[in-house]
């Protein structure tokens, strides 16, 4: 008999994946969310409203979240607060012991310290936004529930709604401005993040970094990318003083996600490299990478 896993928000990006992911493994798969998934049964769930059914379930594996920038004391914060924390009590309870695979984000990571090789014991607390202080609270229930937390950082990939799609809109007259120098990052390919769901099931509970197997150099990182997608575009760096100021000012105006916000600014100024020893002593490897998706036959559009 193949295994039964319930995917939660398998409409979106890295809930698709897994739930594809999953199927083309033999597993049956039951799709949880408020739309359809790519394949396999539905079973509606709104996760800022009433508990999950995973009845008949062996797996389930928590890829829905509300994400974003939102304006501190916004309702666009509140509703993301009851989705990635209240949700996930609620689909704690529903869960009834199952094993619990729960997908966390880089971003519970305190920025203010150094990030230049971060293992999963790194403080986590002092976010610069409501998705990191929500993402991190959410973790902490599935973390004492004994779940496996998955910590990606700036997943791409085929269906990115999110990474890609924010990074060309910022393209203003042939100019991309970054913040500050040239810095290291890690980036996750969505196909990574699906295999560690996947895999995750028989690690030990705790947390655990996934991302691609090296870092990027941002600006050519960025360069590729958009050299890809036929974007023609000079880099230029915003000195890092500058972008912090234009930050603070565009969160102080009335809207629901600055245009501009020290989040971003963070994610992109300053090295963030996951140690990635803990998934790869549990057999764990990532296999793809960006020039997967920059060569001419792997880009996504």
């Amino acid at each position: 008999m193949s295994i039964r896993i319930a995917v939660t928000g398998a409409s979106g990006f890295c809930g698709g994946h897994v739930a594809r992911a999953a199927a083309a493994r033999g597993a049956e798969v039951v799709c949880v969310g408020r739309r359809p998934g790519p394949l396999g049964e539905h079973r509606f769930w709104d996760a800022a409203l009433g508990e999950p059914d995973f009845s008949g379930t062996d797996l389930v594996v928590h890829c829905a979240a509300a994400v974003g920038d939102p304006a501190p004391g916004s309702a666009t914060e509140a509703l993301m607060h009851e989705v990635n924390v209240g949700g996930t009590e609620r689909l704690l309870r529903a869960a009834g012991g199952r094993p619990v695979v729960w997908v966390s984000s880089a971003s519970v990571y305190d920025p203010h310290l150094d990030r230049g090789l971060v293992r999963e014991d790194h403080p986590r607390g002092r976010h610069l936004n409501a998705y990191g202080r929500t993402k991190s609270a959410g973790e902490a229930l599935a973390l004492a529930a004994g779940a496996v937390v998955l910590r990606p950082r700036a997943v791409y990939g085929p269906g990115d709604t999110q990474l890609l799609p924010r990074l060309l809109s910022r393209v203003r007259a042939g100019t991309l401005l970054l913040p500050g120098p040239d810095v290291r990052l890690s980036l996750t390919a969505v196909e990574n993040l699906a295999d560690a769901c996947l895999a995750a099931a028989g690690w030990p509970p705790g947390a655990y970094n996934v991302a691609d197997a090296e870092p990027y150099a941002r600006d050519a990182a960025v360069r590729a990318v958009l050299h890809a997608h036929s974007v023609r575009a000079r880099i230029r760096h915003l000195p890092l003083a500058l972008a912090r100021t234009a930050a603070r000012l565009a969160e102080a105006l009335p809207t629901a996600e600055p245009a501009l916000s020290r989040y971003a600014v963070d994610q992109l100024a300053h090295p963030v490299v996951l140690d990635l020893t803990r998934a790869r002593s549990r057999g764990w490897t990532p296999r793809r990478s960006l020039a997967d998706y920059i060569s001419p036959m792997g880009v996504s559009r």
